[in-house]
């Protein structure tokens, strides 16, 4: 049994981009407040973009990222952080203020996607990429190649963001999701990789002989570690459907009883 690589990584390329972006953000940040206050750049939105930078820098400065090679876990852990509540977190911390610059530059471009800039492509995208590399071929290929790995986490994170932008948008959409829509595309998204996670989880055989090969760590067997893996998949795509589900409720009400409160002030102003 080997020992496990606790190592932290501290690589000026994944050092360097997230400080520049970390600066970026805060140039852009305070050019908002300064033109919209809290509306465009409050508090909420500069704590959600504070934990975006944590998460990613979980997923490629702490041992999550050397325990990755001898763990199918702790890549799978790395890979959720980085697909799915990274893009998330980032996205909420951005708003129309914030993005200003870039504003008329993205109504251009979905202009331009056509029928393409839909809630649909979104959903696509994420499924193509996450289950594309989830292939044993492409998942050890990006094990064993650094720039193949750097491929594969531009794309997870690519999906993510391509997930949450219809659901978030910084910049509305002219396609936005509505009503049921919504949950209908968070459910069909978490449930249709869910699927997966339950696969790996329930798996009687190896699927990715790469850990076969390496030392074994803690104690888990191949199988083991995959199933896991699997597990970490299942559970955290469920509970961040259920989380971003409730929050989706409760701002769905909230909008709800602010028009309801909107309609009653005019139905006043009239009657005087």
């Amino acid at each position: 049994m080997s020992e496990a690589d606790f190592s932290w990584t501290f690589a000026p390329s994944v050092l360097l981009p997230l400080a520049l972006y970390a600066g970026v953000y805060a140039w852009r940040f305070r050019a908002a407040r300064r033109e919209a206050g809290g509306r465009g750049a409050g508090p909420v939105r500069a704590i959600a973009f504070g934990g975006a930078m944590v998460v990613l820098l979980v997923a490629f400065v702490s041992p999550v990222d050397a325990l990755g090679d001898q763990l199918f876990a702790m890549h799978m852990t790395q890979h959720v952080l980085l697909g799915d509540i990274a893009p998330l977190l980032l996205l909420l911390g951005l708003s129309r203020v914030i993005l200003r610059p870039l504003t008329r530059r993205s109504v251009g471009v979905e202009r331009a996607l056509g029928r393409l800039a839909h809630p649909a492509t979104g959903l696509t995208l994420w499924f193509a990429l996450i289950y594309v590399w989830h292939i044993p071929g492409l998942y050890v290929a990006a094990i064993e190649s650094p720039l193949v790995h750097v491929l594969e986490h531009a794309s997870f994170f690519t999906a993510g963001i391509a997930l949450w932008w219809p659901l978030i948008q910084p910049i509305p959409m002219r396609r936005p999701l509505s009503g049921l829509g919504v949950f209908a595309y968070l459910g069909t998204a978490k449930l249709g990789l869910g699927m997966l996670g339950l696969y790996l989880a329930w798996s009687n055989d190896v699927v990715y002989g790469y850990y076969e090969a390496v030392p074994r760590i803690w104690g888990l067997t191949p199988l083991e570690d995959q199933n896991l893996g699997g597990a970490i998949m299942l559970v955290e795509q469920s509970l961040v459907m259920v989380l971003v589900l409730l929050a989706l409720f409760v701002r769905m009400l909230s909008q709800s009883e602010a028009e309801e409160l909107r309609r009653e002030r005019l139905e006043d102003a009239a009657a005087v």
